[in-house]
């Protein structure tokens, strides 16, 4: 589906884990933020934790993983000196997203979710998406 090799599709797949444990995240919300397949357990996220084995080489999954990798970015921009502060951020209610934690509006709504969580957060992301809406 991807143009990545073995080695980077494991590479990206710690990268991301790693982003949504910094999150405070649990096996089974990471399962529906990446959109992994209902075969897919909560005990089977400790394989691409500790072997050398990649998510699953499906669309929906790099388009999330991209949205989450663009979030990640965007809330070390936001708070440059202090990490924490972007997991308390996901983590506290916001009236923008009807009074919704941004963690919860992006397992709620899906998709779109979590694009509205990355555009919120990322302007040049949202410019990127406007140029596409306007060609």
């Amino acid at each position: 589906m991807q143009n990545f090799t073995e080695e980077e599709r494991i590479e990206l797949t710690k990268m991301v884990l790693a982003v949504l444990n910094d999150w405070g995240t649990s096996e089974a919300i990471q399962i529906q933020l990446l959109d992994l397949s209902g075969d897919i357990k909560p005990r089977h996220m400790k394989r691409y934790y500790y072997d050398d084995v990649p998510l699953p080489d499906e669309q929906q999954v790099y388009q999330r993983i991209e949205h989450i990798m663009g979030i990640a970015e965007a809330l070390r921009t936001s708070y440059p000196l202090n990490e924490a502060a972007g997991v308390v951020w996901l983590n506290r209610r916001n009236r923008r997203f009807g009074d919704r934690k941004p963690i919860d509006v992006m397992l709620e709504d899906g998709i779109n979710g979590v694009l509205a969580i990355r555009t919120h957060l990322d302007c040049a992301y949202d410019w990127h998406m406007d140029d596409q809406k306007n060609s």
